[in-house]
């Protein structure tokens, strides 16, 4: 006789195949999110951005600033 507290093998099979599309899916995620940062990573910095940074190198320096 077999115990109903144990799983079914279709049951675990079912099981296995969840675990790989749900591994599969967090790999499609990665892979769109990497090209996102990419993508980022590769704009340029806008002029008003490195203004900031060049007064702000300026003061630290001991440079004109108000």
């Amino acid at each position: 006789m077999k115990n109903s507290n144990e799983p079914s093998q279709e049951a675990a099979s079912d099981t296995g195949a969840g675990q790989e599309e749900a591994r599969l899916r967090q790999q499609a995620i990665g892979v769109k999110l990497r090209h996102m940062f990419d993508e980022v990573v590769n704009e340029p910095v806008p002029d008003e951005f490195l203004d900031i940074l060049r007064r702000a190198d300026e003061r630290s320096a001991g440079g004109s600033g108000a």
